[in-house]
């Protein structure tokens, strides 16, 4: 690649060892010889190698595995090797990109080898604290140590089609299984459908797709925003069963169509704990010039239903919003979150309760833009933000009005009725203080309107001091209401 030049690994203090040499604490027989044939069959001198390379406009620190090199497996030299490149790509304000091929810790040297996986994961986690970004790209094969620490933590993860990617490595899973394996695992699109990479790309787009990803971190000036539409006047508001209707119409622009209209670099997939809910969208967009994570309920998918496996897909990406100092946009369309037997028995209210914690206290500016139907805490959970805007003709409640009226009259059919008490319009919670504005429709499928709300608040909210945007964002929620009756 572009730009490319070794960076000399930097002695540990605690282990002044030569790079060159590794240790063999465990006198293992055959293993200087087994180093010295690695070095003359490869030319290298150790199973990683750091270097300063260039994707596009972005420079980064890039940690490359050698399998050829006794499997790629990290020994003392190689594991701090791969930490001194985050402390040196810390010191130089770059990103790290990890390209992994390896069998996991090397053997010869045991527990000497297996340490450097928390060695890797405190230089890691300086870094990705320093507000710098992570890529890893799990070549063919990565399984062992390696996977289960500092690649796993990287902020975005990608696969090459047709890699080895697991833990245990095949033969080892096989080996503890006692039977052959099922067909799908222990792979790149296995751990895809499974929630453990975010993207699968062949090998020869590995660096586009890496680029691509990092053009994101340094996003052009932001575009002016032009003047916004006003909605209609509340006096001319309409019926409230109306309003509910049009949240749902399914005509109206969803989630996929906002994702659509704004430059994403990645969509993050996967809880990273074997479950992809569909439902719940995370993307690392640019909006108007303005980077941004995206978290987003897909009406598309399951009825926009939030699994337990989408809150921690949301968590995924406010988390990494907070850690790179990005703001968070969420886009809400839900009647609800899913309410089925394997939810319910996968901690659906904790994981709920977990969303309105995260995202209160992300050190991120926050908007929420309420795109259809908001319904009940599912909802509110990923609305709890410092500024919360409304469409006109979105909706917000506490309980859907079919299910309000199966409460209150054993009846669902008069959810019309039930729905002109609840009030569930946009200018009603403006009104309530609930909702911070009441932005006009997108016109036909022009949604770029919409998106030049969101960045008015967010330029609003990037002159505020972190610290004072957190405590007002705090107050704002703790006492919601501007009226208290009606």
């Amino acid at each position: 690649m572009a730009g490319a030049r070794s960076l000399a690994s930097t002695p540990s203090p605690r282990w002044p060892l030569p790079p060159d040499q590794p240790p063999d604490p465990l006198n293992w027989p055959g293993y200087a010889e087994q180093v010295a044939r690695a070095v003359e069959q490869t030319g290298t001198d150790e199973a990683v190698a750091v270097a300063r390379e260039s994707f596009g406009a972005v420079e980064a620190i890039t940690v490359r595995w050698d399998f050829g090199f006794l499997g790629g497996s990290v020994g003392s030299v190689a594991g701090q090797r791969v930490a001194d490149a985050y402390e040196r790509a810390a010191e130089e304000q770059l990103p790290v990109v990890l390209v992994t091929a390896t069998g996991g810790s090397r053997m010869q040297e045991g527990m000497a080898s297996l340490v450097q996986m928390p060695a890797a994961v405190v230089a890691q986690r300086a870094h990705a604290d320093a507000g710098l970004f992570q890529v890893a790209v799990l070549a063919h094969p990565t399984t062992g140590g390696v996977f289960a620490s500092f690649a796993n933590l990287a902020h975005v993860v990608l696969a090459v089609r047709g890699a080895t990617i697991g833990f245990a490595g095949p033969r080892v899973a096989e080996a503890l299984a006692g039977s052959p394996l099922p067909q799908g695992s222990h792979t790149a699109a296995g751990a895809l459908a499974a929630g453990l990479v975010d993207e699968v790309v062949d090998e020869a787009d590995v660096t586009d797709a890496v680029a691509r990803i990092l053009a994101w971190t340094k996003p052009a000036e932001p575009a002016e925003v032009a003047a916004v539409a006003s909605p209609a006047d509340a006096e001319d508001r309409t019926d409230p069963w109306v309003e509910v209707e049009r949240s749902r119409a399914p005509d109206r622009a969803r989630t996929g169509d906002f994702l659509a209209a704004v430059d994403v670099a990645a969509e993050l997939h996967g809880d990273r704990a074997g479950g992809d809910d569909p439902a719940a969208r995370v993307a690392l967009a640019t909006v108007h010039g303005r980077q941004a994570v995206v978290v987003g309920i897909d009406r598309a998918a399951n009825d926009g239903r939030i699994s337990p496996a989408g809150y921690r897909k949301a968590w995924r990406g406010i988390a990494l919003a907070g850690q790179l100092g990005v703001p968070v946009v969420t886009l809400v369309d839900t009647p609800g979150a899913d309410a089925t037997a394997a939810s319910e028995a996968g901690g659906i209210a904790s994981h709920i309760a977990r969303t309105f914690d995260v995202l209160l206290g992300c050190p991120s500016p926050t908007v929420c833009l309420v795109i259809g139907e908001g319904g009940s805490g599912g909802a509110l959970a990923l609305a709890s933000t410092d500024i919360l805007l409304m469409q006109e003709h979105a909706t917000f409640s506490v309980i859907a009005p079919e299910g309000a009226a199966a409460i209150l009259h054993r009846d669902a059919g008069r959810a019309a009725e039930v729905a002109r008490l609840l009030d569930p319009t946009s200018h009603r919670l403006a009104e309530l203080g609930i909702a911070d504005d009441v932005v006009a429709e997108p016109v036909g499928d022009e949604i770029a309107m919409a998106w030049a709300n969101v960045a008015r608040h967010l330029d609003r909210l990037a002159d505020t001091e972190p610290v004072a945007r957190l405590a007002g964002r705090r107050v704002r929620w703790r006492h919601p209401l501007a009226v208290t009756d009606g």
